[in-house]
């Protein structure tokens, strides 16, 4: 959770912790944010939300969170892809960066980005094979980033394969994307936004 002044973050708040219950701790966390800064809801602009895809559960009570802020304040509600907070935090010159988020068993969300992150590649879910991305790796070094790494990497053994490993999606990239997005008006319809879980929700 970042909240921010302009073009600068003025607040930041990461709970990374596997016992961290969203549902129960979410609104509290925004609350304590709030009150580190000496704010009230009410001088909020406007609220982002990371998007998905991701965690089924995870993207629900976030997006159904951010609703309910954006609603009640009657402020806009703006929407970041969570891969593409993955990629700005590789900082290369060339090459491409492979931001992937687990699945499960040897699936991953991925997408691929250039070194200016534009997408060149459609978010998929895949599952991972040693020959994954082999037309990526023989053209340039690739850089994957994400939950998805660790697994990925102890198949893929190409040299130009670079791995960033416990790297989570922030808030911390995503301010800065919101930000323009707030700039240009690009804002979701609170009433119908939904998260992009790319896939269906399975019960097991």
């Amino acid at each position: 959770m970042s909240i921010g002044d302009g073009d600068f973050i003025i607040a930041h708040k990461e709970i990374n912790s596997k016992n961290f219950s969203h549902s129960e701790q979410l609104h509290s966390f925004i609350d304590e944010l709030l009150k580190q800064e000496s704010l009230i809801p009410k001088d909020l602009d406007a609220i982002s939300i990371s998007k998905g895809p991701g965690s089924y559960t995870g993207l629900r009570i976030g997006v159904s969170a951010a609703k309910g802020l954006a609603y009640a304040l009657d402020i806009p509600l703006i929407s970041v892809s969570t891969l593409l907070c993955l990629a700005k935090q590789v900082d290369i010159n060339e090459g491409l960066i492979v931001p992937m988020l687990d699945a499960r068993r040897m699936e991953v969300y991925s997408e691929i980005f250039d070194a200016s992150f534009e997408s060149k590649r459609e978010i998929k879910a895949e599952i991972l094979e040693e020959t994954s991305f082999q037309i990526e790796l023989e053209a340039s070094e690739v850089h994957f980033i994400g939950t998805g790494v660790e697994k990925f990497q102890e198949i893929c053994h190409h040299p130009n394969a670079l791995f960033h490993k416990e790297k989570l999606p922030s808030a911390k990239e995503q301010y800065p994307i919101a930000k323009r997005k707030f700039d240009d008006n690009i804002f979701e319809d609170v009433a119908y936004f939904e998260p992009y879980y790319l896939k269906d929700f399975v019960s097991l």
